[in-house]
């Protein structure tokens, strides 16, 4: 078991630490589950998908998971220019993860807010 563990102990060489902080954090599942459920979509039509996002935040989030190669950028020589975001292949190889992930969740959240309040009773 310490041997199969060691490929966690540093931060370059653990994969579970290295992706999950990457995508890990409050939006990019919200992005990624967004996207997941279009062909394409703009800034301004994730903006409203998503909704309690600022724009500053919602770039930021794109920026790292684009620079992940999970969201691919489609910039148009439009005036005013047209931005089209959509998931890529590994991207879209996550949802499938992530919808098990919304699926635990959702079987399992009266019973973790219940956990929580005998928790902070005690």
């Amino acid at each position: 078991m310490e041997k199969e563990l060691g490929i966690f102990s540093g931060y370059e060489t653990c994969p579970v630490r290295n992706v999950l902080d990457r995508f890990g954090d409050k939006w990019s599942v919200l992005v990624l589950l967004a996207l997941g459920g279009v062909e394409k979509m703009r800034f301004n039509e994730l903006y409203k998908t998503i909704g309690s996002i600022s724009q500053k935040m919602l770039t930021s989030t794109l920026r790292v998971l684009e620079a992940d190669g999970l969201v691919s950028r489609t910039i148009y020589p439009e005036i005013p220019p047209r931005v089209e975001y959509k998931l890529t292949e590994r991207g879209k190889s996550l949802l499938v993860y992530i919808h098990g992930l919304v699926g635990w969740a959702k079987e399992n959240m009266e019973a973790i807010k219940e956990s929580r309040e005998q928790f902070d009773r005690r």
